[in-house]
């Protein structure tokens, strides 16, 4: 058998794995359009365009994961018709003017964004069953000063109990306070909400599922309250944006969202500056500004004592103001 020779046919040449060469230019995506993120489930988001046409989308790949949050502004392309089975991708964020953030677990750190271009922070409180917990509230009111939002107090269920007594005292630093009842009058709920997106937040069982059907088209399960614990049950898992519907001799204006949140039993607050916090309170940042360096704002020497009780005698007004900011740092630092 006679030795073969070898020439360049037979060596096989392997084929590239890519047919086209990488680079670094993404496209422009020009055509895009924009929407409202009304619910983030499961890796789906869904879109309203503005003519109403509600989309369903995914996120691009380079956006991460959890970037898009209810109350985001966001560019889609693909698929935009809203048919049955169609699906659009999210390509882009607009920049955001205001974000609600909690941080999950004040130890670790670890910050959760909840909803976005807000303006307004409903902070949904019963007067009892379940009893109202201060501590939460001062915590939302803090996110909300801090994020430029403004805060509205709504105290449920004064039919069973009267309004607490430290509702005078928010409303002595801006705070907007409303009470509502058993098949009360909405009315005046319905026109602070009309014309604004609106961030529904509270203990689970305060009522804020109830608001909801009574102030949109939505129909939310309504939980109840543990006879033992005192606590109510989760009714909402994610949250959710609605439009406001119509009231007699009220029309809704264009962009009156309602957004509905999971009820919450602690809202970490360890992401904050204790200088922004001081910052939402005007007329005592000239005055923590002379402190001694480090001040807590709650010590013999801090100035805010001098201020609130000039040649030892205490002004209430000005003792109400100081005792309503050491209240926010403190639950902003716990």
């Amino acid at each position: 058998m006679s030795r073969r020779d070898y020439d360049e046919s037979d060596v096989r040449i392997r084929p590239s794995r890519r047919t086209k060469p990488r680079t670094k230019d993404r496209p422009s995506h020009d055509d895009a359009i924009t929407a409202f993120v009304i619910t983030v489930d499961r890796g789906r988001t869904t879109c309203v365009l503005e003519d109403g046409t509600v989309v369903t989308a995914m996120k691009a790949r380079e956006l991460g994961p959890k970037s898009v949050v209810v109350g985001d502004h966001v560019r889609l392309v693909g698929d935009t018709t809203g048919a049955e089975g169609s699906l659009a991708r999210i390509v882009g964020i607009e920049e955001r003017t205001s974000v609600l953030v909690r941080t999950v677990d004040d130890a670790a750190q670890f910050e959760r964004n909840i909803a976005a271009n807000i303006d307004q922070l409903v902070i949904v409180a019963a007067a009892t069953n379940p009893e109202p917990r201060r501590g939460l509230i001062d915590r939302f009111l803090v996110s909300a000063f801090t994020e430029g939002i403004d805060p509205i107090l709504v105290i449920t269920k004064t039919d069973l109990a009267p309004a607490p007594d430290f509702v005078a005292e928010y409303k002595s630093i801006g705070v907007k306070c409303l009470t509502t009842k058993k098949d009360g009058d909405l009315t005046e709920l319905h026109s602070v909400l009309n014309g604004n997106v609106s961030v529904l937040v509270g203990h689970s069982g305060v009522g804020k599922s109830t608001l909801l059907n009574q102030l949109t088209e939505a129909d939310r399960e309504i939980g109840h309250v543990n006879d033992v614990t005192g606590r109510g049950r989760h009714t909402s898992s994610s949250a959710y944006a609605v439009k406001l519907k119509d009231f007699p001799n009220q029309k809704v204006s264009a962009n009156s969202w309602v957004i509905d949140t999971p009820g919450v039993r602690a809202f970490g607050l360890s992401h904050l500056d204790p200088a922004r916090i001081i910052a939402a309170f005007d007329d005592l940042l000239e005055i923590t500004n002379s402190c001694m360096t480090n001040c807590s704002h709650n010590e013999a020497d801090c100035k805010l004592n001098e201020w609130m009780a000039p040649n030892g005698v205490e002004i209430p007004e000005r003792a109400a103001r100081v005792s309503s900011l050491r209240n926010l740092l403190a639950a902003g630092l716990e």
